[in-house]
């Protein structure tokens, strides 16, 4: 298993209570949570552990569907409150990440992207077309933690998700995806990782080929099914 995240305990001079962060860094799952226990558990716990409010620092390409719902999920039903602060990138799963925050809130010069969700697949016409149904329940899905976030029609953000649509701090805002912009006092006293990154559709493409390959990794033949696909699918197109 490969860490995406960590946590870090900083006592704040005004405050008596420690300020819990998590950082969410680089690709979501590299190595999938599709047919995986463990991990989810070990996040889930770990967010049980540090308990009241939390932030949560996001740079990353995005990655896997499957883990960037749970995290949703694990966030919206986190007791208590969770802000959301963007650094470097959130785009593609991270987004939806981003979008438990009870507040987001954007470096001036972080980005926010927003797309169909993708897979890839190989079968017979009825087996692909299956896929294609299963991908648009799945953007259903996803428009739900946006829809919830932003306030925009489902229509408006179909069409953002459409074109690929990249924000810069002023836009995101603007559209509702976040709250406001970062100031240079929030971030002076937290020694945020540094991990650089740059969004390409190939790279997000080869990950996830990766996770497809060692999901079947037992399979004799060299050819992934639609059918395997659309089971991994079903797991994610129930999202808030």
């Amino acid at each position: 298993m490969k860490k995406f995240w960590n946590w870090k305990t900083v006592q704040n001079n005004n405050d008596k209570l420690p300020e819990n962060i998590l950082f969410l860094n680089g690709t979501i799952a590299e190595e999938s949570w599709f047919d995986d226990e463990v991990t989810p558990q070990i996040f889930k716990e770990e967010l049980i552990k540090h308990s009241g409010d939390i932030t949560v620092w996001i740079n990353s390409p995005g990655g896997d569907c499957i883990a960037a719902a749970q995290i949703y999920n694990l966030l919206m039903e986190h007791k208590g409150n969770v802000k959301v602060k963007i650094d470097g990138i959130a785009a593609s799963a991270a987004s939806v990440v981003a979008m438990a925050g009870t507040e987001v809130i954007m470096s001036p010069v972080s980005m926010l992207m927003i797309h169909n969700p993708m897979t890839i697949a190989y079968g017979s016409t009825s087996e692909m077309q299956r896929a294609i149904d299963m991908l648009s329940e799945v953007k259903e899905s996803i428009i739900n933690a946006y829809e919830i976030k932003t306030g925009l029609s489902r229509n408006k953000i179909s069409k953002l998700m459409d074109n690929e649509t990249w924000m810069d701090a002023r836009k995101a805002v603007e559209l509702g995806f976040a709250d406001s912009i970062l100031k240079r006092d929030e971030i002076q006293d937290i020694e945020i990782p540094n991990v650089s990154m740059l969004y390409q559709e190939a790279t997000v493409q080869n990950s996830m080929m990766n996770k497809i390959k060692e999901t079947f990794k037992n399979v004799n033949e060299e050819k992934i099914k639609a059918d395997s696909l659309i089971n991994r699918l079903d797991l994610i197109k129930n999202w808030r």
